[in-house]
């Protein structure tokens, strides 16, 4: 869920944007560019950015300050590893912000919410699945990207929701009848999106997905 301008105070948006920017700057540092540079991948990472773009765009607005869309960012993660996907994250919001014409005051709560946080839940969820599921494809795109996806998804709504209701924007029986009733339905459409991504991905180009091997998700199983 994207949140739209004047729902937070001043304190509370430069306080997000310090957060925002230190993590920014640890996704900045931590990415492996060699790998993708010299790999030729870069053009794989910036399809994704372009595909996010897309996805993003396509959304339904409620109430004049909160637009629902499908995030996409589970296939990012996997695809591309925690780093490259907050960096693909941002660039996509960028490219939304500036088609949108919109103020950018909002851009580290929604960066926030759109990306650092789905795409950290799914990549703890990654290694915890591996740790206690066994390595098989069906667990990797049944579990981390269909269900991870879904269930990112609604605890992202529900956070949102908690955040506008804590901002003094709303009052959670304001959004118990108008927008929190959809979280529930946004779990199958974005777990399909994502399955069905990570499903052709590692199907016909496991090379470009960074979190699947064949080595120890197939051979052997």
């Amino acid at each position: 869920m994207e949140l739209n301008s004047g729902l937070f105070s001043t304190t509370v948006l430069w306080w997000t944007a310090g957060l925002y920017l230190s993590v920014f700057g640890l996704a900045v540092h931590l990415a492996p560019w060699r790998r993708v540079l010299f790999s030729k991948l870069l053009h794989v990472f910036l399809g994704s950015c372009v595909a996010l773009v897309v996805l993003w765009s396509i959304k339904a607005q409620i109430n004049g300050d909160l637009t629902f869309h499908l995030l996409g960012v589970t296939a990012l993660t996997l695809m591309c590893g925690w780093s490259f996907a907050v960096i693909g994250s941002a660039i996509a919001l960028v490219g939304v912000t500036l088609n949108a014409g919109s103020g950018w005051e909002m851009f580290p709560v929604n960066a926030m919410l759109l990306g650092v946080i789905p795409i950290t839940l799914t990549q703890v969820t990654l290694v915890v699945i591996r740790s206690l599921l066994p390595k098989n494809f069906f667990v990797y795109v049944l579990v981390n990207a269909f269900l991870t996806a879904g269930l990112t998804a609604m605890l992202v709504g529900y956070l949102a929701a908690g955040l506008l209701v804590w901002s003094g924007s709303y009052s959670l029986a304001e959004l118990s009848d108008t927008i929190m009733p959809f979280f529930p339905l946004m779990f199958m459409p974005e777990a399909f999106l994502n399955g069905w991504i990570m499903t052709v991905m590692v199907v016909y180009r496991p090379h470009w997905v960074y979190s699947f091997s064949d080595e120890l998700y197939i051979k052997g199983k």
